[in-house]
């Protein structure tokens, strides 16, 4: 054999070596971003509330609680006859949804019906008609009523019309590397890559009503409340620069980016509508 075609089939047998290594490399472990789905949303998902009562734990809000119900926490509120500003304590119980009141399985028994007792209950029944009557046309016009019907209106009027923010600014500048999902399991904010020390600023006018990491997967978290329809998290932070019921104006630097409960540096960035989760590429300005 030559040396011309010695050197030729060699070639060939290292070409083929390359193209099947190159096919089996494609099970290759997963992206970082995958690897942080997997690891960080499944310590959200752990830290998720499910159950329809709680009991409150040192440095929790009410916020924070409704965050991880995914609740509105003036639902929350109403059930537990908490005023605002909220103010809950450790070991406190609270409802989170509705409780449905049991149904009675007692069967009443049968009994036969006396004539005179009969009348008698009729015109009981008649003279507590007259009284009910009586007194409901005395309580139209009196304070109770009125500020129920003022109570049920503003909550009515609330719950009608969403208050929008004026402005929102993106909270740092960087690459988003992962996106919101719909999903039961997916991301519920985004992800922004970027260095660590870099502040983080608040996307929006408000007052913080979390600042702390008692909620897995999100490491040391800060929660916004712009109104009554709109809070807004960051997520991982290295440093919290920010106090509880602290007033905050947009543009404020809050925090600066970190990787706690998190394997890389980033900020997750969340906002809730009435306690939901919605899409921030939604409401944030196009780069």
């Amino acid at each position: 054999m030559s040396l011309f075609r010695l050197m030729k089939y060699t070639f060939a047998y290292v070409l083929f070596t390359l193209t099947l290594f190159s096919c089996s490399s494609r099970n290759t472990p997963a992206p970082v971003s995958s690897i942080y789905s997997t690891s960080v949303l499944g310590e959200r998902n752990k830290s998720a509330i499910k159950s329809r009562q709680y009991v409150v734990k040192k440095g929790e809000t009410l916020y924070s609680i409704a965050w991880r119900a995914n609740s509105d926490v003036r639902k929350i509120a109403q059930l537990n006859k908490i005023s605002s500003p909220y103010r809950i304590y450790p070991g406190q119980k609270l409802f989170l949804v509705k409780l449905k009141a049991k149904k009675s399985t007692k069967a009443s028994k049968n009994k036969v019906p006396n004539k005179n007792s009969n009348k008698s209950s009729t015109a009981n029944n008649k003279n507590s008609q007259k009284n009910t009557l009586a007194s409901a046309k005395k309580q139209a016009y009196g304070e109770n009523v009125g500020a129920q019907k003022s109570y049920q209106n503003s909550t009515l009027a609330s719950e009608s019309f969403s208050q929008k923010i004026n402005r929102w600014q993106w909270p740092v500048k960087g690459k988003v590397v992962e996106y919101f999902s719909n999903s039961a399991q997916g991301n519920k904010g985004i992800n922004i890559a970027g260095r660590r020390g870099t502040n983080i600023k608040s996307s929006a006018k408000g007052k913080v009503v979390y600042a702390g990491n008692a909620l897995r997967g999100y490491g040391k978290l800060i929660i916004i409340k712009h109104n009554d329809d709109y809070l807004s998290a960051y997520a991982h932070n290295d440093r919290i620069l920010v106090k509880e019921q602290q007033l905050i104006n947009v543009g404020d630097v809050i925090a600066t980016m970190g990787d706690t409960d998190a394997n890389k540096v980033m900020l997750h960035f969340e906002i809730r509508f009435r306690g939901k989760s919605v899409n921030p590429l939604k409401y944030l300005p196009k780069k």
